[in-house]
């Protein structure tokens, strides 16, 4: 089965990371905006559950693409953010910071220095990610929660969207992708 997986094209895989991520994104939007505390203790978990998969897709298949541009990173970031999802779903959140989002932070952080360094996607899209991980870091401390917010969920949002709207759309250069796994 894995070796079924592999064998699928990574513009396919580009695209349906994302349509995932664009929901993952549009979801944590609306649930932050409209819903959180609305629907009760449930409904906020069944919903943070949902992203949380969702993430963990998106992640995967994140570094099954970018692992032809440097596997050890690409590695590293997903664990990053397996770290930052396991602590979001148990809701670890001391003294007020947001130490799950700050693993998001440093996991985008680092798929805007892949981005960069691929030959398959343009490089541009590397800066938005990386602006989004300054805004999700912000979340470390909650003096600068409060000092940066809403400007540090825009970075994230556009960053992230700005990604996930390309892979929706244009997906991968798939020969590019070829050449540089190959290297």
């Amino acid at each position: 089965m894995m070796k079924q997986i592999r064998e699928v094209s990574p513009h396919f895989k580009a695209r349906i990371a994302g349509v995932l991520f664009l929901l993952v994104i549009l979801t944590a939007a609306f649930t932050e905006l409209f819903v959180r505390g609305r629907l009760g203790f449930a409904a906020d978990l069944v919903v943070g559950v949902i992203e949380i998969l969702g993430m963990i897709v998106v992640t995967l298949l994140f570094y099954d693409i970018f692992r032809a541009v440097n596997r050890s990173l690409s590695l590293l970031a997903a664990s990053f953010n397996f770290v930052g999802l396991t602590l979001e779903l148990l809701q670890f959140n001391p003294r007020g910071a947001m130490i799950g989002i700050g693993f998001h932070g440093l996991y985008c952080l680092l798929m805007g220095y892949l981005l960069f360094r691929s030959t398959f996607l343009p490089r541009i899209l590397g800066a938005p990610m990386a602006f989004a991980g300054l805004g999700w870091l912000g979340f470390l401390s909650p003096t600068l929660i409060h000092f940066l917010s809403p400007y540090n969920l825009a970075l994230g949002l556009l960053g992230e969207g700005f990604l996930s709207l390309w892979l929706l759309v244009m997906g991968v250069n798939v020969q590019r992708w070829k050449e540089q796994a190959s290297a």
